[in-house]
């Protein structure tokens, strides 16, 4: 099994990186890059990005296997349900995201970044070899197009930034500004991560409708090739590639082709991975890994193991619940719920107790909150909204243990005493019913093809048990990837299994996950229906921060109220990646801080026959 562990050199790279965020946001003149804090690590002159291998031959083929369907080529848009790779695989933005520093970006269409000193404006200038996919330039008209269409008809990730611009106009030929009407230091970078479409493709069309019709001409190295609708995608590299030449780009898209075959079924997907049709597995189960993969292929030595070391926030995984109706809007319902959740023994019987607990949104980070009573510039933070919090968020709060038996007998107890200051009392038979004598019904609802399904279905069980200990009278619903998107995105859900990954350098995204605006926004990631003046208020302070001290500290602050609003279950974080491929499939020694996240694979893996 290949193993990769930081070594010293990598870890004070690092402790430098972190220095340099110390600085200021300023940007005097075009750049070759920009940071939020500081100043990029690499130099204008820089070769390659580090955890990139210039010499990577280019060729051979990726076949990855997803479970569930897609009825859609187009991933900016609310409608259908594409395939997740598509957004960064098929589609570029005017600077590219170094996935080894927080909160920095370098030019990619754009060969400069110009930002005022006070965050009030961002001036992008386009390489002039930049092209679409059909040989045609990339123009400042694509550009002003693609962000007003994306900000008024895209998907709500896009509409919020948009919002904050208050003029976009061509400054020359080459050169693009923003203006923004909020002060928001994150803003300029965000602006630069934007994906640009051709303008002209989409005359007389209705974008926010569009599903498999349209093919769209974008600029990447990758363009579909070919597609069966719900079976698979298949993603050639474009030989004449605008950007072949960049230093962003040496040692990235080094493969020929890349195909996502879909199945209808785990197990299925799994077989055809041991026969040798898809040339990769990332295995989310920690205890199939360690007993699943003795397979033939593995023991010739066709296919082999790796685990891939990460640095990234736990996020927040388990059973999200819907806070928009009771009983879910009481959050002494929400703790019984979590009390009742027998993460110990949970952990044991999925995991071999061999998987860490999420402790909070951005536990496993210098970002998470720290136990004990709020100190320092964190408690004068909450202190702001002291009348919005609930309790744990100054005075200190931890999950609930057990003693790791099954009955839970002490954390059950402690949830029936919550549940009847509530008011739910146990009725007859053994039910929990509220004083206008309703029971305590809860639907869970599942995915069939969504990620970790089967983890999450044999979690629901476990779950349900202790439920059902409880008096209450849980449900689970299966539905297809696409009922779930649909019941998800319009909020019809009482609990269901919800992923959101967090990163080093969480921003504007954090108000479509939990702010007020978002609450109420169909297909927002705020599934919990969470408004609280002090997540929006701590959002604006870390936008707003002159110093990394002063945005770690709102961080920590957000991260205290947001575990302490009791809004979802949590369960367990991997901190390791489990990755399971054609021995022919490499990637670099130097890995990224964020692991096997977005950019690392297939972007830097490169097919070579040993």
């Amino acid at each position: 099994m290949r193993s990769i562990v930081r070594s010293a050199r990598q870890i004070c790279r690092l402790a430098a990186v972190g220095a340099a965020l110390l600085g200021s946001a300023a940007v005097a003149e075009p750049q070759h890059g920009v940071a939020m804090f500081g100043e990029p690590a690499l130099p204008p002159d820089y070769a390659h990005l580090p955890y990139a291998n210039p010499d990577a031959p280019k060729g051979g083929r990726l076949v990855t296997g997803e479970v569930g369907s897609y009825d859609s080529l187009n991933p900016m848009i609310l409608k259908g349900n594409p395939p997740w790779q598509l957004r960064s695989l098929a589609y570029e933005s005017l600077m590219g995201r170094s996935y080894d520093e927080p909160f920095t970006l370098y030019g990619l269409l754009a060969e400069s970044i110009d930002v005022a000193d006070d965050g009030s404006w961002v001036e992008f200038t386009l390489r002039p070899e930049a092209k679409f996919s059909d040989g045609t330039p990339v123009t400042v008209e694509d550009v002003l197009w693609s962000y007003e269409t994306l900000g008024t008809e895209g998907n709500p990730r896009y509409r919020g930034a948009w919002l904050k611009v208050a003029d976009a106009r061509a400054v020359n030929d080459r050169t693009v500004r923003f203006e923004f009407n909020e002060n928001d230091r994150e803003l300029a970078l965000i602006m630069g991560m934007r994906p640009i479409l051709k303008k002209a493709q989409w005359e007389g069309k209705d974008f926010a409708d569009s599903s498999l019709e349209t093919i769209p001409i974008t600029t990447a190295p990758y363009v579909i090739s070919d597609y069966e609708p719900g079976r698979y995608v298949t993603l050639a590299r474009d030989p004449d590639y605008w950007g072949n030449d960049l230093p962003f780009m040496a040692g990235q898209a080094n493969l020929d082709e890349i195909r996502m075959e879909f199945y209808g079924d785990q197990a299925v997907m799994f077989e055809a991975f041991k026969s040798g049709a898809l040339s990769i597995n990332r295995e989310t189960d920690a205890q199939r890994w360690e007993t699943q993969y003795a397979f033939p292929r593995i023991e010739s030595g066709e296919v082999v193991k790796s685990d891939i070391p990460h640095e990234r926030p736990s996020g927040i995984t388990g059973f999200v619940m819907n806070t928009r109706e009771a009983p879910f809007d009481d959050w002494r319902v929400r703790e019984a719920l979590i009390q009742a959740f027998n993460f110990e023994f949970v952990n044991q019987v999925l995991n071999g107790s061999t998987l860490p607990r999420i402790e909070s949104y951005f536990s496993n980070s210098q970002l998470g909150m720290d136990h004990g009573p709020a100190e320092g510039r964190v408690a004068e933070l909450l202190a702001k909204y002291e009348d919005d919090l609930l309790p744990g968020a100054m005075e200190g709060y931890s999950l609930p243990e057990s003693d790791g038996s099954e009955r839970n007998r002490a954390n059950t107890r402690a949830a029936l005493g919550l549940l009847q200051e509530a008011g739910w009392t146990i009725g007859d038979g053994g039910a929990l019913r509220n004083e206008a004598g309703e029971p305590f019904e809860i639907e869970i609802l599942l995915s069939q093809g969504g990620y970790e399904p089967q983890v999450a279905q044999r979690t629901a069980d476990l779950y349900v048990a202790a439920l059902d200990r409880l008096g209450i009278s849980p449900t689970i619903t299966l539905v297809d990837q696409a009922q779930f998107t649909e019941r998800t995105n319009a909020f019809d859900f009482d609990m269901a299994w919800y992923t959101r990954g967090m990163s080093l350098s969480p921003g504007n995204e954090q108000y479509l996950y939990w702010g007020k605006d978002a609450a109420d926004q169909e297909g927002s990631s705020n599934w919990m229906g969470v408004k609280s003046d002090a997540i929006d208020g701590l959002i604006n302070e870390m936008l707003t921060s002159e110093s990394r001290e002063d945005y770690v500290a709102a961080v920590k602050a957000l991260d205290r109220v947001l575990t302490t609003g009791r809004y979802v279950v949590p369960v367990w974080y991997n901190p390791v990646s489990h990755v399971a491929h054609d021995s022919n499939l490499h990637y670099p020694e130097t890995l990224p801080i964020y692991g096997d996240w977005l950019g690392f694979l297939p972007e830097v893996w490169w097919y070579e026959e040993g």
